[in-house]
């Protein structure tokens, strides 16, 4: 499976921005996600759409503002009120399903190339 990923950019904040990344290859089994690293961070966790239960699950940071969905093999990530420490680059990941530890990045298989999204003051 490859991914790509699409749709960053420069927003100011309490603006909105729209990732997609498209998954080449059957991947209705897989585990979607959305991992970001910002500069000077750690990789971490921001929302996925776990196989088989299809239930959302979103990094506290993130929850009530971005939304993740899913259409056969894309994936979105709908960003809404951002803010300045959204600024990150924004990798998807899939892992063929279950995924027990769906907080976990090294627990996935395949990455996308990573969009970079900026937020300004």
């Amino acid at each position: 499976v490859q991914l790509q990923a699409s749709g960053g950019g420069l927003v100011q904040a309490g603006g909105s921005l729209r990732l997609s990344c498209a998954a080449s290859g059957p991947a209705t089994r897989y585990t979607m996600a959305w991992f970001r690293r910002a500069p000077g961070k750690e990789r971490e966790f921001v929302a996925a759409i776990p196989w088989p239960s299809g239930r959302d699950m979103y990094a506290d940071s993130v929850k009530g503002r971005f939304t993740i969905s899913r259409d056969k093999n894309t994936i979105y990530l709908q960003m809404d009120k951002l803010k300045l420490e959204d600024t990150a680059v924004y990798y998807c990941a899939a892992d063929p399903g279950p995924t027990p530890r769906i907080r976990l990045g090294r627990d996935y298989n395949y990455w996308g190339q990573g969009t970079q999204v900026t937020v300004s003051s």
